[in-house]
């Protein structure tokens, strides 16, 4: 379901997200149909915990699906002001975690949508007025700008093993 050139649009990256699919990788993608291909890097510390980082390694307006992956697990939501923030995994394709933003509307339009397969399951996410933070299974605490997902922050979690 592409465009004739083979780049997703508007209404195609909303008709992939109504059928739970979203591009297989580490990457944001807009409700455009633009993405940002992201790389999942971590910083060993010998002196306290690790650190990790979620760096841009390209923006494309135009591009072509090698393939969708179904996102199809939803394991928390929250809503503010008219809109949604959604948090999961997709689980077919090894537990990789996923976090979206989107209206509170009939329809659920995606704002955009935030895969990475280098981290766990969220399991919990919040929303406030300038920010979606997502909780993973492993620990960390992602904090996604709701205007710049891109430039998320991520943390250790510090109850992180106290829950267990």
């Amino acid at each position: 379901m592409t465009s004739i050139d083979g780049i997703p649009n508007t209404s195609q990256v909303q008709a992939r997200w109504r059928a739970r699919e979203a591009p297989s990788g580490d990457f944001v993608m807009f409700a455009d149909g633009s993405l940002t291909v992201m790389e999942l890097v971590r910083f060993s510390s010998h002196n306290g915990p690790d650190s990790y980082l979620w760096r841009e390694l390209l923006r494309a307006t135009a591009w072509t699906p090698d393939d969708w992956m179904d996102i199809d697990s939803t394991h928390d939501s929250c809503t503010y002001l008219g809109s949604r923030a959604l948090s999961g995994e997709s689980a077919n394709h090894g537990s990789m975690g996923w976090v979206a933003l989107t209206r509170d509307d009939d329809d659920s339009t995606l704002e955009w949508v935030a895969v990475s397969c280098s981290s766990n399951p969220f399991s919990k996410v919040t929303l406030d007025a300038t920010s979606v933070t997502a909780t993973s299974t492993a620990g960390q605490i992602w904090t996604f700008p709701r205007n710049a997902p891109q430039q998320v922050r991520i943390t250790d979690d510090p109850t992180y093993g106290l829950q267990r």
